[in-house]
């Protein structure tokens, strides 16, 4: 079986909190109109979200739930 690492996880958690990072101070900017708010607001919700993903990814990676096992088929 193939299992992440942990460093991918952490890579891939990272990077998808990028953008969820410049989403929402877009979003915050549009209803407040303050850069400064909408960035610290952001990083928070963010920081919290980038945990939460890795766990996530943690737990998913322990289930084979929705995997197969693929024997090769090795020829003489």
């Amino acid at each position: 079986m193939i299992m992440e690492l942990r460093r991918r996880s952490i890579v891939k958690s990272i990077t998808w909190r990028v953008f969820g990072i410049l989403i929402t101070m877009l979003v915050v900017y549009q209803y407040n109109k303050d850069i400064k708010k909408s960035l610290i607001v952001s990083l928070c919700v963010n920081a919290v979200k980038i945990i939460l993903y890795y766990l996530h990814e943690r737990f998913w990676n322990r289930i084979d739930f929705g995997r197969k096992k693929v024997i090769p088929d090795y020829q003489i």
